[in-house]
């Protein structure tokens, strides 16, 4: 199997400086390895060709995004980053062409056109917040939604393009009660081993 692993880690310095995500992407990197996969890399923050890019992703049978949670979503630069590389897997026509629906069969629904049918995307997630503020109803903010709720712009980009979505992963509250990284790495890897392998 071929992997993408992007890191999406957007550095604020003395505050933020990756080091939780980058032990997540070495961590998955390891354990795929390990079993014979190739692994591929893009650290977002550090550039990328567009181009190169969509190769990558032409080659992996899944993509995970190793990513931090700024303000309930991915940081900016990742935003830019699908930008340019979608529209450029979509000038080209290799992610999808079209969007599914045709006037010869009004009947295909919106977000039928991708042409990457058979691989799959995976979120891996750094938190702030609490595991208890998703799938609570009783919950102030988030009034039940799931980590998959709040991540539907992201995955939506994959779905839309015909990738099968795979259940996240978070390693939640790591500012207020740092949580156990070592326990937290082991889940990640059982994670890994149920629902990617």
């Amino acid at each position: 199997m071929n992997l993408l692993i992007i890191n999406t880690h957007l550095t604020y310095p003395g505050w933020s400086e990756g080091k939780l995500n980058q032990t997540f992407m070495d961590v998955a990197k390891a354990f795929f390895t390990e079993r014979g996969h190739q692994v591929a890399e893009t650290f977002v923050e550090r550039g990328y060709k567009p181009e190169e890019e969509v190769a990558k992703h032409m080659t992996a049978d899944l993509v995970i995004l190793q990513t931090p949670v700024n303000w309930f979503g991915a940081p900016w630069i990742y935003k830019k980053y699908v930008d340019e590389v979608f529209n450029a897997g979509l000038a080209t026509k290799v992610f999808l062409e079209g969007d599914g629906r045709t006037r010869s069969d009004p009947g295909r629904q919106y977000g039928t056109g991708g042409k990457m049918q058979g691989r799959k995307f995976m979120i891996s997630a750094t938190w702030n917040a609490p595991r208890g503020a998703f799938d609570n109803p009783n919950g102030v903010l988030m009034g039940g939604k799931r980590t998959a709720d709040l991540f539907l712009a992201i995955t939506a980009n994959y779905k839309f393009c015909g990738y099968d979505i795979l259940p996240d992963y978070g390693a939640f509250d790591i500012f207020k009660h740092a949580p156990d990284i070592p326990r937290s790495l082991e889940d990640y890897q059982r994670h890994l081993a149920q629902h990617c392998l």
